[in-house]
């Protein structure tokens, strides 16, 4: 009996104890201390054999949240475990790109695939499959990019660059004076605010940084900021204040605003908040298009389509911001799409809800004539790793800009890089149908090959079942494109591509002969099928029937150019042997002539020679009474094929 109690008395403090942890744990992250709730929920769990689904959520979301997606995987995928893809799809999102975040890539793979088949929506996994093949050909061509880390980085986050004319301006928590005051709860990091720098133009650089705006600069967070072409007004980021404390929503989160001034002698004048900010909600990261009159930033607002999307606002010539209207289904995903950009008539953002590398990854859609955006383009690597890549500008000729990252080679937390890029190859496509020239049906597997004007090969390519094929050539070149396949002809046609890149050159259609719709099998001998040829009476000039039938010889030999024939001419038994005999010569010798003069090379014709009524194909030889149809079946001419 006394050890009975001992147990259950053990177990008892054993499960006050653990919800005392659990309930630390719980009262930290709601806090977004996440660097201690980490540790707490890590404590509580390894002793909690049957641990609640949301103790699990916090503790992965307290592991993702500070960008420890090893630890936060370990959680995940006990949550995986149990849920399996029912998990909300915000969790399972976290999950597979922790799964990546330790290139894991095969499994995240198949439980996006397991995922997206369990929801049935036919368009999501077609924009999967597209992703993941622009990707996979991302893979396989040389980056266009070269990227280097900055010296002014610190072990704290530094990240957001924006240009400001022919200056920097970036956000950084790197005053470690503020030790002293209080810390971001969420990283244990000062807070952020703005820098300006000055820019070595050779190597991207920056340096002799200083606080920019200093009197709009509090004691918690300004970050991610955009100017105006003049750059006289500025709009950036910062926590909701008044009265110098932090506002909160009903649930205790401190949401970002956007705010809007003007810059006078190096000043913030005139702070004004857009007026779709709200403590309900964060509206950040803003960006203007290079002419003025867009407002892009990010936002969580009610009625988007997952954590934060993305919007636009139009700006009016005197500076009135319109009302917000969200870049659709697109762009934004159930996952986090922020950070743009907007710079010659594309999109820079980045997003962990399309398919990428892991992390946040940076993706460019081009603004299109109707004020939709195309689908979204994976930068590639270098740009984009395994962990979160953002915050991406570049200058108006697109050869260099700036992006930040927390990849593992950095110097700690969010790094600054410097890139370089090289012009993108300008490349259009030509497509069409390969059918069979008799049966007008579809040809598949013909081999489609592009070459320039010397015959060196560009690129190569096969038509599909239908018939269809299309390839990427070089713009602004003049290419030959050919299409052939085993047993038939070939055909070659020239194409002159533009110079708009992307744009396409349709129905470059190529009929094929096959061999076998030429032919007729005589015994063991292969003919070229043509009807009968007619001569004059005792002549052996080439008549306009005979022409005609001669050029499907033509035919047969131009598409089939490794085609050799003899050719034989016999008549009927009517009419002196030597007679027929010297007739049926002359006739060979004159088709020959004529097959000659069409271009076919004469090493191609083995032989003409005239037989007479010496290799007579029935009964009617001399003094055999026959029909004229009987006599006509042994006047003929055969054109033999000897080699193909």
């Amino acid at each position: 009996m006394k050890n009975i109690f001992l147990l259950l008395l053990c177990l008892s403090i054993a499960s006050v104890n653990g919800q005392s942890k659990l309930k630390k744990a719980n009262k930290l992250f709601k806090e977004f201390s996440y660097v201690d709730a980490s540790k707490a929920y890590e404590e509580y769990l390894d002793k909690e054999k049957s641990p609640s689904t949301q103790a699990l959520k916090n503790a992965g979301d307290s592991f993702y949240f500070i960008d420890d997606k090893r630890n936060a995987l370990k959680w995940y995928q006990k949550l995986y475990d149990i849920q399996g893809t029912s998990m909300p799809d915000e969790y399972l999102l976290r999950y597979v790109e922790s799964l990546k975040g330790v290139l894991d890539y095969e499994k995240a793979d198949k439980v996006t695939k397991e995922y997206l088949t369990g929801k049935g929506d036919q368009k999501r996994i077609a924009s999967y499959n597209r992703l993941k093949k622009q990707m996979d050909s991302l893979a396989k061509e040389k980056p266009l990019y070269t990227i280097r880390n900055l010296e002014i980085n610190t072990d704290k986050s530094d990240f957001g660059t924006a240009f400001y004319g022919d200056k920097i301006i970036y956000s950084s928590s790197k005053d470690t004076t503020k030790f002293k005051e209080k810390l971001y709860n969420w990283n244990k990091q000062p807070f952020l605010n703005l820098y300006v720098a000055e820019r070595n133009t050779a190597n991207g650089s920056l340096f002799n940084e200083t606080v920019f705006l200093p009197n709009a600069m509090t004691k918690y967070h300004e970050a991610t900021i955009a100017f105006s072409p003049d750059l006289k007004t500025v709009y950036y980021s910062t926590n909701i204040v008044r009265k110098k404390k932090l506002v909160n929503d009903e649930e205790g989160t401190n949401n970002f605003k956007i705010v809007k001034g003007t810059i006078a002698d190096g000043k913030l004048t005139s702070p004004q908040d857009i007026f779709f900010n709200s403590k309900k909600y964060s509206v950040g990261h803003p960006a203007v298009s290079p002419d003025g009159k867009w407002l892009f930033f990010a936002s969580d607002m009610p009625g988007g389509y997952g954590g934060s999307d993305l919007y636009v606002s139009q700006i009016a010539d005197d500076g009135t911001i319109g009302p917000p209207k969200n870049l659709g289904p697109e762009i934004n995903t159930v996952g986090n799409d922020m950070f743009p950009s907007f710079s010659n008539g594309m999109l820079y953002f980045a997003s962990d809800g399309h398919f990428g590398w892991g992390g946040l990854d940076i993706y460019e859609s081009r603004f299109k004539e109707d004020q939709t955006f195309s689908e979204p383009r994976n930068l590639g690597a270098p740009i984009n790793s395994n962990n979160d890549d953002f915050a991406y500008i570049v200058d108006p000729k697109d050869s260099y800009g700036y992006f930040s990252s927390n990849r593992s080679q950095g110097k700690g937390d969010d790094d600054i890089y410097y890139f370089t890029k090289e012009k993108a190859p300008c490349n259009q496509l030509i497509s069409g149908k390969v059918t069979n020239s008799k049966s007008k049906l579809s040809i598949g597997d013909a081999n489609i090959k592009v070459s320039d004007m010397f015959g060196d090969k560009i690129a190569e390519t096969t038509s599909g079942t239908d018939g269809i094929y299309k390839v990427s050539v070089p713009c602004n070149m003049k290419v030959k494109v050919s299409a052939s396949k085993a047993g038939h002809s070939t055909e070659e046609k020239e194409i002159e591509s533009k110079k708009v890149n992307g744009a396409e050159i349709k129905d470059v259609n190529f009929e094929l002969t096959k061999y076998e719709d030429l032919v007729i099998i005589d015994g063991d001998k292969e003919k070229i099928d043509i009807n009968p040829i007619f001569f004059d009476y005792d002549k052996s000039d080439i008549t306009p029937q005979a022409a005609t039938e001669l050029d499907k010889v033509v035919f047969a030999m131009s598409k089939f150019p490794n085609i050799k024939i003899k050719i034989e001419s016999h008549t009927d038994s009517r009419g002196k042997d030597a007679y027929n005999l010297k007739l049926s010569d002359a006739r060979a010798k004159s088709t020959q002539t004529y097959i000659l003069s069409k271009g076919i090379d004469s090493s191609r014709i083995i032989s003409a020679i005239g037989y007479g009524e010496s290799r007579l194909t029935n009964k009617c030889k001399n003094g055999v009474k026959c029909t004229e149809a009987e006599h006509l079946a042994n006047r003929r001419s055969d054109f033999i094929v000897i080699e193909k």
